[in-house]
């Protein structure tokens, strides 16, 4: 893959997956989080696996390993991150919301630390984990008078979806599996979507009468499941076995100016105010110092792509 294709798909993905936040803030005008979360996956779950079939994958798992995956995908990454997530952000902007969801990667690569054989964190990863839940802090903006005020609980709720996210990624890496990605993450929405169904019928006002199908509602919908699930996460692991895991997870830091721009324009959302700009410098600050020693080691490559004619 020539590096002009992976800059445009490499922006592409921010794009697709920027844009979901606002397309979340939209579709909870009209859907119950959970059950708006489900449905998506529903969807894209079954996209998946068509896709899945169609290019030759093979399409159920072989193993306890290869199911211990899925279940982990579906446990973690869909589930759990997902009705976090679209609960969380029914009480915040969509900026803040991928602000904090930007946490992940500071949290993956912790988690990673601790779990993976590659040893401890090091005192600048210790001061990257700090610099990142400060940077949650400055979000969520506590009050000693209010601390379960709508901002602190959305920016509370975001946090977990992100922990939730990056402990299962990490979790995921764990297990020795040959499951094709595409069948790994198809069953993986399958069984997120069971699960946040499931939670959607034990809650308060999570039906499917509640739901009101406009054309808004329809649409954020249609773009969640196959815009941001199901291209998203093909674009995803296309640009990770192009990129590595260290300059794939910088999208992340560019997913939340698209998230503030489209919020903007297409709902309204204020603009980026100084609190929500310092918790992502705080953030970002973060994922460079845990990453530092990563993002040396690639300068040479990134000058000797830039200087190329």
């Amino acid at each position: 893959m020539n590096r002009y294709r992976i800059v445009l798909l490499f922006l592409l993905l921010a794009i697709l997956w920027g844009t979901a936040f606002p397309a979340i803030t939209a579709g909870l005008s009209y859907i119950p989080p959970v059950l708006f979360a489900a449905i998506r996956y529903d969807i894209a779950g079954l996209l998946m696996l068509a896709y899945a079939g169609y290019v030759g994958e093979r399409l159920l798992p072989r193993t306890r390993g290869e199911v211990a995956l899925i279940g982990i995908g579906g446990v973690m990454l869909i589930a759990g991150y997902h009705a976090f997530l679209f609960v969380g952000q029914s009480h915040t902007t969509s900026a803040t919301a991928a602000v904090i969801v930007a946490l992940a990667p500071v949290l993956t690569t912790a988690f990673a630390r601790m779990l993976l054989p590659t040893g401890g964190l090091s005192w600048g990863g210790i001061a990257g984990m700090m610099f990142g839940f400060s940077g949650v802090v400055v979000l969520a903006r506590p009050s000693r008078s209010d601390l379960l005020g709508s901002d602190t609980l959305a920016a509370t709720l975001i946090f977990v979806a992100a922990f939730s996210f990056a402990l299962g990624s990490v979790l995921t890496r764990l297990i020795d599996d040959e499951l094709p990605i595409e069948t790994m993450e198809a069953w993986s929405m399958l069984l997120g979507a069971v699960l946040l169904h499931l939670l959607s019928a034990a809650l308060p006002g999570e039906s499917f009468r509640s739901i009101e199908w406009t054309g808004e509602a329809i649409f954020a919908l249609a773009y969640l499941a196959v815009g941001a699930s199901a291209i998203g996460f093909l674009l995803y692991f296309a640009l990770l076995s192009a990129l590595g895991p260290v300059e794939i997870n910088l999208v992340s830091y560019v997913v939340p100016v698209v998230a503030t721009v489209i919020g903007w324009l297409w709902l309204g959302e204020p603009l980026l105010d100084p609190p929500t700009i310092a918790g992502f410098a705080l953030i970002a600050t973060g994922f460079v110092l845990i990453k530092r020693r990563a993002i040396t080691a690639e300068l040479p490559a990134v000058r000797r792509a830039i200087s190329r004619p």
